[in-house]
């Protein structure tokens, strides 16, 4: 297989091992295929003593990666029984836990365009390196989904209600906002990425990041951290669109309208997620929650009626079902978390390697 038609790139470079995205007209978008071939780096390179550390980047200019393949899951969910999504979920999951537990340093290079699955196989590792052309977002929301990939452990720990706004409304933020929300770690500017890499391959991580990393910029959340607060603090979704309405700052109203564009029942079924994240104690725990709504939303209209509107047909019309707020119930949320059965991820069970733990 040529470097066009291979989906993911693997090479060394001295004592780094580098992972290529390699769909760049997708923005590198992620499928089964190209997590396996991940996995199957990790195992390959956790065993090799030649491998000290682990990068991650994107082919061409526009990112890391815009996220999974979501045409690929509006099909199977439209026209199939769910089975493929499922699977995929499964091994991405357990991708992302595997790569928050990798035990060689990690190197995700964020540069461009980061999001959903994009921000799984990145902001979970040990060192997370943001450029200006960052654009980092869980945009989930807005197409009739939820926030996964170990998204909602993430943002629930982000300070103060900064997590639940940018779930809820899938907002883009830069690398000052990804870095104080706890999505990344050091800024670099793009055009010292090059040189970053050629010195990942002969020093210690921290020694080459050294080298590079620049101040910070400054973000744009914090000065809109007094109505993020006091608005997403509330109980529901209902309570939360009426403060930002009834506040007085002209980006809070702006932030109520983009949420009644989203869809009611992702938004629900997200600020229950987050709230139930906070309590849970680790990352497995938290993707075990985020399988079960996964694999709930692929019974909905929403999911496929938001990638069609947004993806497929690109009207940006998704006509929601329920269409409001209030027409979702309690039951109607409670269900996305319903346990699988013998479908259940069970990622505490067991290490990521997938034997038993010890």
């Amino acid at each position: 297989m040529n470097d066009v038609e291979d989906p993911v790139l693997l090479h060394t470079a001295g004592r780094a091992g580098h992972i290529t995205l390699n769909r760049p007209r997708a923005i590198n978008a992620l499928n089964h295929a190209m997590v396996r071939r991940i996995d199957e780096a990790l195992t390959a390179w956790e065993r090799d003593p030649a491998v000290e550390t682990v990068v991650l980047s994107g082919a061409g200019e526009r990112g890391l990666c815009a996220g999974g393949d979501i045409r690929a899951v509006h099909d199977d969910a439209r026209d199939g029984d769910g089975t493929a999504s499922a699977a995929f979920w499964r091994d991405e999951y357990r991708l992302n836990a595997r790569i928050a537990r990798c035990p060689k340093p990690y190197v995700a290079l964020m540069d461009g365009i980061v999001m959903g699955g994009g921000v799984g196989v990145s902001a979970h590792g040990g060192f997370r390196v943001v450029t200006e052309r960052s654009r980092i977002a869980m945009p989930e929301t807005g197409i009739g989904f939820v926030p996964d990939v170990g998204g909602t452990y993430l943002l629930a720990r982000a300070p103060g209600e900064l997590g639940t706004h940018l779930a809820l409304t899938g907002a883009q933020i830069g690398a000052g906002d990804a870095v104080s929300c706890g999505l990344a770690d050091h800024f670099v500017p793009s055009a010292s990425l090059r040189d970053l890499v050629d010195d990942l391959a002969d020093l210690p991580v921290r020694e080459a990041l050294n080298r590079h990393v620049h101040p910070l910029p400054e973000g744009e959340l914090a000065g809109r951290r007094e109505w993020i607060d006091s608005c997403y603090a509330a109980g529901t979704v209902e309570e939360i669109v009426r403060r930002l309405f009834a506040h007085g700052d002209p980006a809070a109203k702006e932030t109520a309208e983009i949420l009644l564009t989203r869809s009611p029942t992702t938004l629900k079924v997200t600020l229950v997620a987050l709230r139930r994240a906070r309590r849970l104690c680790t990352l497995e725990r938290v993707l075990e929650q985020e399988y079960r709504v996964s694999c709930a939303a692929l019974t909905t209209p929403d999911l496929v009626e938001g990638i069609r509107a947004q993806v497929i047909d690109k009207d940006r019309r998704p006509r929601w079902s329920p269409a409001t707020l209030a027409e979702v119930t309690e039951a109607d949320v409670e269900r996305y978390f319903t346990p699988l059965g013998e479908r259940e991820l069970r990622l505490a069970a067991t290490d990521i390697t997938g034997e038993a733990a010890g």
